[in-house]
């Protein structure tokens, strides 16, 4: 049983530190909101995505997530007609980053609530291992 309750631990573990790792990519690419490129004509940041792939334990063979790629969205940026502005191109044309605010905030709000929920798994596992270690005390 107290196996059972480690793996459980190291199973949320696994999903927290993914969480969290999601948590920084939305954080990145909503800081970089606005972020436009150096020079004329350059591109701005491009939105980070991630992935997930479920990963087996070969010493247990116990299933956790883990973050498999973090690359770059490759949809379009978004063009902005401003001549006074320094990354503007020759027609006065700025790029802006392929970030939609609103998709960041729903996907930082899934990642919380994912997070959260595998926190609960692990309060739960260590309190029922609490719970383990009184009744052995009890009956000894």
């Amino acid at each position: 049983m107290v196996d059972a309750l480690t793996n459980s631990l190291k199973i949320a573990a696994a999903g927290l530190a993914a969480q969290s790792m999601r948590l920084q990519v939305v954080s990145e690419n909503l800081a970089n909101v606005k972020s436009t490129a150096a020079s004329p004509g350059g591109d701005p940041y491009a939105r980070k995505t991630i992935t997930f792939e479920e990963a087996l334990d070969d010493a247990d063979g116990r299933g956790e997530v883990r973050v498999s790629e973090i690359s770059r969205d490759k949809s379009p940026f978004k063009l902005e007609l401003d001549p006074s502005h320094p990354a503007a191109d020759e027609r006065g044309m700025v790029k802006l980053p392929n970030v939609n605010p609103m998709i960041e905030l729903a996907d930082m709000r899934e990642a919380n609530r994912s997070y959260q929920a595998n926190l609960q798994v692990v309060r739960q596992s260590r309190d029922l291992m609490t719970m383990t270690i009184d009744l052995l005390k009890v009956n000894s």
